[in-house]
């Protein structure tokens, strides 16, 4: 729960808020990006370190509910001392995350996903370097994030040339 506070102090509606956006955000931009795509996904071949399925939403939602939680500690204290450049770097960082998933299922361009992601895992560490300079907890929690992004942008490589 320490975690959570900030400054000795935790808002409920805050940390709600800048966990659904990413949370169901994701999962409404997964469903739109992935439906019926199933079929043609499971047909591309993949490199053999290529996850489960299943590991995606476990992944993606466990991801999302630390960046959430991060933005949040963000936005606590910028609060109490103004606008800074995180909060706009988080935006992108997260339209960016959305867009990928339309360029990679829906729209089969792999290559452009590929580009567009490199410029994403960009703004991710931007984004934790402001946070880490905001609220220390914040940037550690988008570690895993970048870890994560940095294994998709192989996995993602991988696929788009095993395919084309």
């Amino acid at each position: 729960m320490e975690l959570l506070k900030v400054q000795g102090e935790l808002d409920w509606k805050k940390l709600t808020r800048n966990v659904l956006i990413p949370v169901i955000g994701g999962s409404i931009i997964g469903y739109l990006a992935n439906r019926n795509t199933q079929q043609q996904y499971a047909e591309l071949e993949k490199p053999s370190f290529s996850p489960p399925g299943a590991t995606f939403p476990i992944a993606w939602t466990a991801l999302y509910t630390m960046m959430g939680v991060a933005n949040y500690r963000v936005e606590m204290k910028q609060s109490a001392k103004g606008y800074d450049a995180a909060i706009p770097l988080y935006d992108v960082q997260l339209g960016l995350n959305f867009l990928w998933s339309f360029l990679f299922f829906k729209w089969n361009l792999r290559g452009t996903a590929l580009i567009e992601m490199m410029i994403m895992l960009g703004a991710i560490a931007m984004t934790a370097y402001e946070f880490n300079k905001t609220d220390r907890t914040a940037g550690a929690l988008m570690v895993p994030y970048i870890g994560w992004v940095m294994f998709a942008l192989v996995l993602n490589y991988s696929t788009w040339k095993l395919n084309k």
